[in-house]
């Protein structure tokens, strides 16, 4: 047999190995029995849960190993998980991701589309449609919610707005200040009227609209940011690069299963690294510099 045949052979059975269920980690001595994938709860703990169930189940099939769904109340949570080893895999927002790697010793191995196949989203602000607020400026003097201090769209973003483009310091100029936990939550709270002005995202407005929780037609979009980069899918440093490049041919799987993405309520994955988030550093430095003035 030629060196060429050979080579070929051997990338061969490579590919077979991470595309077949069981073989992912056929003389993989180094991988364990079980992975653990952790969510941060842009939705709430239970919704993320659930939406998980599509990768977990995408990595039991090729990779052959047990997966389990780890999700926590806030974004620190699970940055706390991989940075104590209780988690393998982990689903974060761009922000947590950049404070997970620097913790935590996170790596960002695939990036989420939205449905247009595009490598972001867009950070909102949202009002009741029928409040009477159409502008930043008729916000004044309301009650505002951020998401979570370690989201993007939720809290970096539209901090960034107050003190760049507004100039405006969001303790003074909303009546009241509170974090919901997720964006579900802050959707749901403006909606309800508990809260009248809250930062979210097209992603998970998208989400709670398509599962029937929110109409697009209850709200009012203040504000639109430009594109974030995708929320990173992450593995822990110390893990195998051997799994991690099976983890990363596992998710591009999905991109053809229309089932799994209807669930996942995305568009699929594509390969990103740390470089890719570089912007949000610098939007955190921005944001420090700014509240110095």
């Amino acid at each position: 047999m030629s060196g060429k045949m050979i080579k070929a052979l051997m990338v061969t059975v490579l590919v077979l190995s991470f595309a077949l269920p069981g073989l992912a980690n056929a003389g993989q001595e180094d991988w364990p029995t079980t992975v653990k994938l952790g969510f941060i709860p842009t939705e709430g703990a239970a919704d993320s849960a659930k939406r998980a169930r599509p990768i977990a189940k995408k990595l039991e099939q090729v990779l052959g190993l047990k997966v389990e769904i780890f999700t926590a109340s806030d974004y620190n949570g699970i940055i706390t998980a991989m940075a104590n080893d209780h988690i393998d895999f982990a689903y974060f927002g761009p922000k947590s991701y950049t404070e997970a790697a620097e913790k935590a010793g996170a790596e960002a191995i695939v990036m989420e589309l939205n449905k247009k196949g595009q490598p972001g989203y867009t950070g909102i602000i949202i009002a009741r449609k029928d409040s009477g607020i159409k502008t930043m400026a008729q916000a004044k003097g309301k009650t505002f919610a951020f998401t979570d201090p370690n989201s993007t769209s939720g809290f970096l973003v539209p901090n960034v707005l107050f003190a760049r483009d507004m100039e405006v310091d969001p303790k003074t100029y909303f009546k009241e200040i509170r974090f919901s936990g997720s964006h579900g939550a802050s959707i749901l709270a403006v909606k309800n009227g508990s809260i009248q002005v809250a930062a979210t995202n097209n992603i998970d407005l998208d989400r709670m609209i398509e599962k029937g929780a929110a109409s697009l037609d209850d709200f009012i979009i203040l504000e639109s940011s430009d594109l974030i980069p995708g929320a990173p899918m992450c593995a822990r440093k110390a893990l195998p690069a051997s799994l991690k490049a099976a983890f990363a041919g596992a998710l591009l799987q999905i991109n053809d299963d229309p089932e799994a993405l209807k669930i996942l309520q995305n568009g699929g994955y594509r390969h990103t690294n740390d470089r890719d988030y570089d912007i949000i550093r610098y939007l955190k430095r921005l944001k420090k510099q700014l509240a110095k003035k």
